[in-house]
């Protein structure tokens, strides 16, 4: 069975006039011609465009895929095994260029808009990506995630920077608070807890009394918010959570 230049086009996603060029320079000659002198294409011909145009996807130019396709000593097999290492390595480079831009839509999304040595001024070793994206998995859609999200979108790097202060004086408060071995339902560490309730209502969203008891859950089972309140003062997320606790009743009685 043979084929039209029309048909070949339409069957490889290509033009006619690319089908055209390939014959005039040699490198993809139609096996048949019709009574009219119209070009043909075999089942073997179709093969040849297949390898040419993998190597053309890989970004050979034609003049060296000829050659390659020439090749007196290659056969068929050993073209496919060039292709599928090639495309192999081709598909893991742009797996690893598609997490580069998640990673930038992700940072530009929480308004962390920053440059590297800014990133690192501000916020050290601590990816703030890791924190956004566990923030997206719990509560991604919900009226505080989207709140948080439009007030980020607006902060400098200044911004940041008071927030991080913020956090380090209430960070060394709560510490000497329990280096003083005062219990989490005292009402300095009760008074502690509200602080770092209001924090959260100031830079990221309304957070209600209800709302910070279930934040500090997750300060307790998640090894990267424990290792951030850990790092302040060991035990600390266990201490923190239940001054919480204690806050709320504190404001439900």
């Amino acid at each position: 069975m043979s084929y039209s230049v029309g048909q070949v086009a339409g069957f490889a996603g290509v033009t006619v006039r690319t089908l055209h060029h390939y014959d005039d320079i040699g490198l993809l000659a139609p096996s048949e011609r019709s009574h009219a002198g119209h070009r043909r294409y075999g089942d073997a011909d179709l093969d040849r465009l297949q390898r040419i145009l993998f190597y053309r996807e890989l970004g050979f130019p034609l003049d060296e895929v000829a050659v390659l396709l020439d090749d007196p000593d290659a056969d068929p097999r050993a073209h496919l095994r060039r292709q599928h290492e090639l495309l192999t390595a081709r598909i893991e480079k742009l797996r690893k260029m598609a997490e580069a831009v998640e990673h930038a839509m992700e940072a530009r999304k929480m308004g962390i808009d920053l440059t590297p040595e800014e990133k690192f001024e501000v916020f050290g070793d601590k990816d703030p990506e890791d924190y956004a994206e566990e923030a997206e998995r719990r509560w991604g859609g919900t009226h505080s995630y989207e709140e948080s999200q439009r007030r980020v979108a607006r902060y400098t790097k200044d911004d940041w920077k008071r927030i991080q202060t913020e956090v380090a004086e209430w960070g060394q408060a709560y510490s000497a608070l329990m280096a003083a071995g005062e219990p989490p339902t005292s009402e300095r560490a009760m008074d502690l807890a509200e602080a770092h309730r209001q924090h959260i209502s100031k830079w990221f969203f309304e957070c209600h009394v209800k709302t910070h008891q279930g934040l500090a859950e997750m300060y307790i089972s998640d090894e990267r918010f424990r290792a951030f309140y850990e790092a302040m003062h060991p035990g600390l997320p266990e201490h923190l959570g239940a001054a919480i606790a204690a806050n709320a009743a504190r404001h439900a009685g």
